[in-house]
């Protein structure tokens, strides 16, 4: 009689990888309306964006009774050094409780098990899995020990991992996983997974590339049924991640190496709807894209400038628009730009509530030319000021343009 693999339990509020295509972890292209932008096409779960440990430290708790969000924010770090300028909060996290429920994983950078657990703590009532970033290849990851650092130090990465198995996933029922990238030689890989899943974790996810690797680089999967095969023998499941288009080939390449799941990246930046299958209808038109995107966006006032690169990444960049909305500077000037006029109305409120607007800035510009010649002379009034200046100016022999250097010499 064969006995069944071995399986980590599955907390009651955490959620399985096996089977799942999902949402990859993307600094800006991981935000709240393109999280649910993509789970609207079909992404099983979604990842959101690294967030340092020490940024969430701190920060106030409040449900938003606007967007029905709920928002983790702090005051600048720049307040209160003048005491004229009105303090700002700037918001760290922001999650959707209703429609994110049970398939949103936070993504943690961090570098000790003590400010991971807090800052963990924080979150974990309202996710259903906490994952700690042991892959990211950048400067700001790696230069505090994050990210693929973490890498070059196994034990240390375990004692992180354990540590929240015990006192975040434990106390709220949900899963910890880890996010990797390849090491240099299968043996060191492979000794690395299988430190990592004996620490309690329910998935571990493989960017099929190694830490000196960029994204242009094609992925290797040449290590990816080994580690799929560790972690199937100590009961985690193994997601795979780097160059996977869309759900079908996802389902195609899980079947092939053997992995539970698998991850869409630059794919589903560019074009969320790649978590539709080609019987769904494969990848909408990129204006439908739009739409939908800038309705989502609208709906939780996600903030321009995130919105704004988000469209850059989803309009063709030869087209005419895309030079039209990078120069929008709020959300009623896309609107325009894009055709949205159903969204208009919207994008004003948005626009005043996120104190966007067109006019303060026209006036602010036309104020400073009013007060100084030099952009009198470069803007709308050149020859008036010109004119009426030259009437007043000593010649240039007056002011000794045209001396010889000789007497501009004794003259000093």
């Amino acid at each position: 009689m064969t006995s069944s693999p071995r399986r980590v339990p599955i907390p009651k509020n955490g959620v399985d990888y096996r089977g799942k295509v999902v949402l990859a972890p993307m600094v800006r292209s991981g935000e709240l309306p393109s999280r649910l932008l993509a789970l609207k096409y079909g992404a099983d779960l979604v990842w959101g964006p690294e967030t340092i440990d020490k940024s969430m430290i701190g920060t106030t708790k409040r449900i938003n009774p606007v967007t029905s969000t709920i928002d983790y924010s702090r005051v600048s770090s720049n307040a209160g050094r003048n005491p004229s300028v009105p303090l700002k909060e700037s918001n760290i996290y922001r999650l959707h409780p209703a429609q994110e429920y049970g398939r949103l994983i936070f993504q943690i950078g961090t570098s000790s098990p003590t400010t991971a657990v807090e800052a963990a703590s924080l979150v974990a009532p309202h996710v259903a899995g906490i994952d700690v970033n042991a892959g990211c290849p950048k400067p700001f990851s790696t230069s505090g020990g994050m990210g693929a650092a973490l890498l070059q130090t196994p034990d240390h990465l375990a004692s992180i991992l354990s540590a929240l198995v015990s006192e975040v996933g434990s106390v709220y029922d949900i899963g910890i996983s880890v996010k990797i990238r390849l090491l240099e030689t299968p043996e060191m890989t492979e000794a690395l997974v299988r430190k990592l899943c004996g620490t309690g974790i329910t998935g571990l996810t493989v960017h099929c590339r190694t830490t000196p690797m960029r994204p242009r680089e094609r992925a290797i999967r040449d290590q990816l049924r080994m580690i799929a095969d560790v972690c199937r023998h100590e009961g985690v499941a193994c997601v795979m991640n780097g160059d996977v288009k869309n759900r079908d080939e996802a389902q195609q390449l899980m079947q092939e190496f053997r992995a539970d799941g698998a991850m869409l990246a630059t794919a589903a930046e560019a074009n969320p709807s790649s978590f539709r299958t080609m019987e769904e209808g494969g990848l909408l038109p990129w204006r439908e894209v739009v739409q939908d995107y800038m309705k989502i966006a609208l709906d939780v006032d996600n903030k321009w400038g995130n919105t704004k690169f988000t469209l850059g990444q989803l309009i063709p960049g030869k087209l005419e628009v895309y030079r039209k909305v990078s120069r929008c500077k709020g959300y009623t000037e896309a609107c325009e730009a894009l055709d949205l006029n159903d969204l208009l109305d919207q994008a004003r409120a948005v626009d005043e509530r996120l104190s966007i607007s067109r006019i303060p800035e026209v006036a602010a510009v036309s104020n400073a030319k009013s007060k100084n010649k030099t952009a009198q002379a470069a803007g709308g009034r050149t020859g008036v000021e010109r004119s009426s200046t030259s009437e007043t100016r000593p010649a240039l022999s007056e002011r000794g343009v045209g001396k010889s250097t000789a007497t501009a010499a004794l003259a000093v």
